[in-house]
């Protein structure tokens, strides 16, 4: 409990420093309204994991570094390294290793400017997105989520070169699919997507309230797995 305390508040700090007060605020009334209350549409999206050219996705911007980070341990050595730890920008960052979530982290300036998860389990599903759509992890499909981009850097490709290393790396890991939930009006999502020629197999509505929950899904495109 006092080790997640302390991660809050050194999210808090590191977020008061770069991006400052208001943004401060904003996210805290964010975070705590959604675990109260949450409610929206979304696009179910099924992306296939062939083979990409790199280059096709490059960011547009030339200085960075990519890392992927699947433990705490490893998230450890790098702060040590460049001197900024990422995990203090996302409040459950630290949780969400712990769970099994991998982190694809981009830095630039020796600081976190994009980050995005994959989740090769239901546990790890649950800490970078908790909408209840079926994800079959045992068939070799994955999830992804929890992407987000530092404002500043916002606009530059960051988040389609980040899902290209997501799906580059689940292919090269054997699996077939991947699965993720974009909300309708989420407009820059969905065009970072459309590069990589997904199938929206559904369209969901969720509302959340305390502990309710409703959720419910309507196809759109027939998936098949066969091959």
């Amino acid at each position: 409990m006092l080790q997640g305390l302390s991660a809050k508040l050194a999210a808090a700090k590191d977020i008061l420093q770069t991006e400052g007060a208001v943004s401060l605020l904003r996210r805290g009334f964010d975070f705590s309204r959604r675990s109260l209350f949450q409610h929206g549409s979304y696009y179910l999206y099924e992306h296939s994991l062939e083979e990409r050219n790199e280059a096709d996705f490059m960011p547009r911007i030339h200085d960075f570094v990519f890392k992927i980070i699947s433990r705490n341990e490893e998230a450890d050595e790098l702060a040590a390294s460049i001197g900024h730890d990422f995990r203090h920008c996302f409040i459950n960052a630290r949780r969400t290793l712990d769970k099994g979530a991998i982190a694809f982290c981009i830095f630039v300036d020796g600081r976190i400017a994009h980050i995005g998860w994959v989740a090769l389990t239901e546990e790890a599903k649950q800490k970078i997105d908790c909408h209840p759509y079926k994800v079959e992890f045992a068939n070799k499909i994955a999830c992804t989520g929890g992407t987000e981009t530092v404002p500043e850097y916002r606009g530059k490709g960051l988040m389609v070169y980040g899902y290209f290393k997501r799906f580059q790396y689940l292919r090269e890991k054997g699996l077939i699919a991947s699965r993720n939930a974009v909300a309708v009006d989420n407009i820059a999502s969905q065009k970072a997507h459309a590069k990589f020629g997904p199938k929206k197999y559904a369209t969901a509505r969720y509302l959340k309230l305390l502990g309710w929950e409703y959720w419910r899904e309507s196809p759109t495109e027939p998936v098949d797995h066969t091959g």
